[in-house]
């Protein structure tokens, strides 16, 4: 299955100076624990980095910095990783693996934002596929044993 059909395409988005208040702000509105900061390159926002809610916890709060003067830019992980939507879930998953990251923004062929993965989405559909290797096993024990009665 291509991660682009598993992917959020509702992201939310700010770019690089928007201050990390209003970053935390987008957090709230939209009820999500990370926002994708981009650039916009040609008309197409291409993702730089993303700032997480642990992020301002981390990097802003606990240090007593202030979050009205300090930008996105400043606080973002810019060891961004991405992915193709046409790319594979099991690819996705390798990838994030080995870059230790709990998310990844998903990009067009033109590298232009189009949705997001995070490891959720990915463990959600992970137990439905294993839910329904369940079912199957279970179901090929009981049709034995109505074949075998």
């Amino acid at each position: 299955m291509p991660v682009g059909e598993l992917c959020i395409r509702q992201v939310v988005v700010a770019p690089r100076n928007a201050s990390v208040l209003d970053a935390a702000k987008l957090m709230r509105q939209h009820h999500v624990g990370d926002i994708v900061v981009t650039d916009d390159i040609a008309g197409r926002r291409v993702p730089v980095g993303i700032v997480t809610d642990r992020d301002i916890v981390l990097e802003v709060l606990a240090q007593e910095l202030d979050a009205i003067s300090l930008s996105a830019g400043d606080i973002m992980s810019s060891d961004l990783i991405t992915v193709r939507e046409n790319e594979g879930v099991f690819q996705t998953i390798q990838l994030m693996r080995a870059k230790g990251a709990r998310r990844a923004p998903v990009v067009n062929s033109e590298g232009a934002l189009v949705g997001i993965v995070s490891v959720d989405d990915l463990v959600e559909l992970l137990a439905e596929e294993l839910s329904q290797l369940a079912k199957l096993i279970a179901r090929e024990q009981k049709l034995e044993a109505e074949l075998r009665r």
